[in-house]
């Protein structure tokens, strides 16, 4: 399988599993898809009433950490059915606080019946039209009509980043060559070896004085023909 890091700008996302083989058509939708429904359970997680938080306060919390940008670091793939478990999660948690139903024009009845109005809200900056959606690796824009091994190559083994953005937006910023923890690694082997090399230079300094080249008369004594003469007692 090859494995896609899914960013938005130079956020995580989530990592997705997929085939060389595959449309990136098909690929840009599953991917728009995923990325929208996550924002859709951030959404309802965050909109609980008064009564309804502490019933849904275990339920969202297991919801969000299904859809989470942790499961990245863990290497855990997030698909559209996880997505969709934890929303039958937090559904399922309503209908025990309200039985009846939830009123029509309730926020989070709305969120699941996909009708929510979002005009106007930051949250509707998020979220990315499958139409207008594009991914973009390594710079470039990966075509829809295209498969994605025509970009990665043949190795079904391969993990790349991808960008996630809507049309219009120009290419996203390119991923640093190294990463910020590699940074660091670097910058602290860089400090220990400065650190061994001021060391070694203070060892040096203490025993130059003991090295033939400083001694003052070691010249002297290579032209009179007497250097490394050892006297023995008579």
């Amino acid at each position: 399988m090859v494995q896609l890091h899914v960013k938005r700008g130079d956020e995580s996302q989530f990592l997705f599993d997929t085939t060389g083989d595959v449309l990136v058509e098909e690929l840009t939708e599953k991917i728009t898809d995923i990325y929208n429904g996550r924002l859709k359970v951030q959404r309802i997680c965050s909109a609980p009433n008064e009564k309804m938080k502490e019933v849904l306060k275990k339920t969202t919390e297991e919801a969000k950490a299904l859809i989470s940008k942790k499961q990245a670091q863990a290497n855990v793939c997030i698909t559209m059915g996880m997505v969709k478990d934890a929303l039958d999660q937090l559904r399922g948690a309503v209908m025990i606080v309200y039985p009846m139903g939830l009123p029509p024009h309730d926020p989070i009845r709305m969120e699941f019946e996909g009708i929510e109005d979002l005009s106007g809200t930051q949250a509707a900056l998020q979220i990315i039209e499958k139409t207008d959606a594009q991914l973009w690796w390594a710079g470039k824009e990966l075509k829809r009509t295209e498969k994605l091994s025509n970009y990665v190559g043949k190795n079904e083994k391969t993990k790349i980043i991808v960008k996630i953005q809507k049309k219009g937006q120009g290419a996203p910023a390119r991923e640093p060559v190294i990463s910020n923890e590699e940074q660091k690694e670097m910058m602290l082997h860089y400090y220990r070896r400065q650190e061994e090399l001021k060391k070694l230079e203070g060892d040096q300094d203490d025993s130059c004085f003991n090295s033939e080249w400083a001694d003052s008369r070691a010249l002297k004594r290579q032209f009179q023909g007497v250097k490394n003469i050892k006297w023995r007692p008579g």
